[in-house]
C-alpha cells in the first residue's frame, strides 16, 4: 500500500488543503474507488476505510493479481468535513458538480479538475455518493444513461437493485457522468446512511466490490455472490409526498415491502402533539428511501417506493 497526496492547495489562514489516496498493486489503472465528496458523508469515508483495510491484507497475501493497480480516495473535502458542512466551506459551491474541472477557476472547480486528472483513465469507477434528500436507501447501484452504461456489470456487485437514472443539466457535470463520458465504466454505490455510520451496510459494499474486482480479474477473492440484482428506472419510482408539515415519525424502514394503504409515517404538529398527516402507501411496493430528519416540509417527497411485480 502507497499513502499518497493525491492533489494540495496551499492553505493562506490554515494547514493546506489535501487529499489523500491509497494505491494497491501495479499496472494499468484497473479501478478507482472515490469515497466522500461532501463534508456530512461519514458513512462514505467509513466505507472506504474497510475496503482499505481488506486490500491492505488482499496487497500483503499478494492477492491483487499482477498488472492491476486499484486506487481509493476516502475523502475529498476534509475542510467541510471538519467544519460539518456538507458544500465547500468558503462559498457553498458542489464539488460533485464542478466536473470535469477547471484549473483556471473556482476553488471547486480546480478541486474537481485536479482529481479528474488523476483518475480519468482507470477503466473501472466506484463512487461513493450521497442522495440531495436526507434518509435512509435501500443498497443500490446507480447509474447514468448516458448511452455507455453497462447494465450487466454493474449486476455484478450483487447489491439488491440497479438504479437507471436520466442525467437532468446538473448531472452532466458530476464525477459520475464525466467518467463516463472519458470511457471509464462509472457506478454510484448507495449504501443505508450519510451521516451516521451503518457498519452492517458498509460490510455489504466493501464485499460488493470485492466481489466485482474479482469478476473482472483484479483480485483473487472468493466472497459472498450476493443477490440478484433487480434494475429500475429511477423516474418509475413512486414519490411520497408530505401533505402537511411537521414533525416526521417514520413507521418504516428502507427495503421493507409494503401494502396498499400501508401506513408509512405520521406528520405530527409541532407545539401540540396532534396528527396532522397519515402518510399512506399509494399502491404496494418496496420502500427503496426513507427521510430521516426531524422536519418535514409540505410537498416534499419523505418516501419513495419500488413497484412490487410480485403483487396480487
Amino acid at each position: 500500500m502507497k499513502q499518497e497526496t493525491l492533489y494540495q492547495i496551499r492553505g493562506l489562514y490554515r494547514d493546506d488543503f489535501r487529499i489523500s489516496s491509497f494505491r494497491f498493486g501495479e499496472g494499468e489503472k484497473s479501478l478507482c474507488v472515490v469515497g466522500s465528496m461532501r463534508g456530512n458523508e461519514f458513512q462514505q469515508i467509513y466505507v472506504c476505510s474497510q475496503l482499505i483495510r481488506k486490500l491492505k491484507v488482499l496487497e500483503e497475501k499478494k492477492r491483487i493479481l499482477p498488472g492491476k493497480e486499484i486506487l481509493v480516495i476516502p475523502c475529498a473535502n476534509t475542510y467541510s468535513a471538519n467544519a460539518k458542512k456538507r458544500f465547500w466551506t468558503i462559498d457553498n459551491t458542489d464539488i460533485n458538480r464542478m466536473f470535469p474541472g477547471y484549473d483556471l477557476g473556482e476553488t471547486t472547480q480546480r478541486i474537481a479538475g485536479g482529481i479528474f486528472e488523476k483518475v480519468k483513465e482507470y477503466t473501472y469507477g466506484i463512487q461513493f455518493a450521497s442522495f440531495y434528500m436526507p434518509g435512509y436507501f435501500v443498497p443500490q447501484v446507480r447509474m447514468m444513461k448516458t448511452g455507455r452504461e453497462n447494465i450487466e456489470l454493474a449486476k455484478q456487485f450483487g447489491l439488491p437493485y440497479v438504479v437507471l437514472h436520466n442525467p437532468r443539466p446538473f448531472d452532466t457535470a458530476t464525477l459520475n457522468y464525466n467518467w463516463q463520458i472519458w470511457n471509464t465504466q462509472a457506478f454510484s454505490i448507495y449504501t443505508t446512511s450519510t451521516g451516521a455510520i451503518d457498519p452492517e451496510a458498509a460490510t455489504q459494499a466493501v464485499n460488493a466490490i470485492l466481489n466485482f474486482m474479482a469478476k473482472q480479474g483484479i483480485i483473487d477473492y472468493q466472497g459472498y455472490e450476493g443477490y440478484i440484482s433487480r434494475v429500475v428506472e429511477s423516474k418509475d419510482m413512486i414519490n411520497v409526498r408530505a401533505g402537511r408539515a411537521g414533525f416526521f415519525m417514520g413507521r418504516i424502514r428502507a427495503g421493507e415491502k409494503v401494502q396498499k394503504n400501508d401506513l408509512l409515517a405520521t406528520i405530527t404538529d409541532p407545539y401540540t402533539g396532534e396528527i396532522r398527516q397519515e402518510i399512506r402507501s399509494p399502491e404496494d411496493g418496496i420502500v427503496s428511501f426513507v427521510h430521516n430528519e426531524t422536519l418535514a416540509y409540505q410537498y416534499t417527497a419523505v418516501i419513495k417506493l419500488i413497484a412490487d411485480p410480485d403483487a396480487i
